[in-house]
């Protein structure tokens, strides 16, 4: 259930373990702020956060312990609910950001009612431990995951992409539409969705041009760039059907034993992960094709290893802490500044 609340902070009593606490201490263990889902959508900004995920994505490839700290995803399996808790936890030290991400993710019936994911993003004090804003997280995600895969296209698909393909028309597949059709200037965007009802939905709710398909194979022939944002738990997109020299960001199957990827297209392409230890604990696509990991989109980023564009990439990305963490920084720093104008 959504709320309508804005911003409020929680009543608490700073924690204290002697009479000697300093005011200093006392002011910096103050309650958090609480931000909604509308507020975090009014602060967070695409022009903002690309950059900075970028330069994020470059910090962890790098695995110096001074810029990120960024363990890999712990999971809880919720067995009655068929789904799983993560926790993501990331501590830049440099930029003095602490932040950690819990995720509920779901194997959902088809037209079920229920999300399919829900997130809350925390961000703490790294001095002093106490929490200084709880945020929802369901933009955060949305967001920053579109501007990964961004970020992945804009290094490795071929330069003149006209055609971009887009499975799935949830959520993710919204903030994806938006940003690349934001950042590259494609000509046709075709979209496939298992429901005819949740395509045309989706193609109410957009503002350009899209092309419903009948099926996965119709909406990613002779397409430049494809993106997988579905909840299959097996193969929907096949290597037969995917254009020599295409980009394929798949944001799906989040788990070991799922997939969206078949073997062929997983073994044919050079494969970029964001993080290659996610990717191997993690990743169905990776792990059931034995698919090798070519490189990290970090290290791209840092010139260590080459971006393939003359060849069928897919870029699988499953998401890290340090994508939320320089998210809520920059949703906790806008806030900070708005409070700061208000008379």
């Amino acid at each position: 259930m959504r709320h309508s609340f804005t911003i409020r902070t929680l009543r608490s009593t700073p924690f204290a373990c002697s009479s000697e606490t300093s005011e200093a201490e006392t002011m910096a263990a103050g309650p958090p702020v609480i931000i909604w889902e509308h507020e975090v959508r009014r602060l967070l900004h695409y022009r903002e956060l690309v950059p900075r995920l970028e330069e994020a994505l470059g910090k962890f490839s790098r695995r110096d312990s001074a810029e990120v700290v960024q363990p890999v995803r712990t999971t809880v399996s919720l067995q009655k609910h068929h789904g799983f808790m993560g926790l993501m936890p990331t501590y830049m030290e440099k930029d003095g950001l602490l932040s950690t991400k819990f995720v509920c993710f779901y194997k959902r019936e088809d037209g079920s009612t229920l999300p399919a994911v829900q997130t809350t993003v925390v961000l703490l004090d790294p001095e002093y431990g106490n929490v200084k804003a709880v945020m929802d997280g369901e933009v955060i995600t949305c967001m920053r995951t579109a501007a990964a895969s961004a970020i992945s296209a804009k290094l490795l698909m071929r330069p003149g992409a006209e055609v971009l393909a887009i499975l799935g028309t949830g959520r993710q597949a919204h903030s994806h539409y938006n940003l690349f059709t934001e950042m590259f200037p494609f000509k046709e965007v075709r979209v496939w969705n298992r429901s005819r009802e949740g395509a045309e939905r989706f193609l109410r709710s957009v503002g350009g041009a899209v092309t419903l398909c009948s099926s996965v194979e119709e909406a990613v022939r002779g397409a430049d760039v494809i993106v997988t944002v579905t909840r299959c738990t097996e193969p929907v997109l096949y290597g037969q059907w995917v254009k020599p020299g295409a980009h394929v960001a798949a944001v799906g199957a989040c788990r070991p034993d799922w997939r969206e990827l078949d073997d062929v297209l997983m073994k044919e392409a050079v494969v970029y992960v964001d993080s290659r230890e996610g990717a191997m604990a993690e990743s169905g696509d990776v792990i059931l094709s034995g698919a090798e990991v070519f490189a990290e989109l970090g290290d791209v980023i840092n010139g260590v290893k080459p971006a393939h564009r003359e060849k069928t990439t897919v870029f699988k990305s499953l998401g890290m802490g340090v994508e939320d963490a320089v998210s809520a920084k920059l949703v906790f720093d806008q806030w900070k500044a708005n409070t700061s104008q208000q008379p």
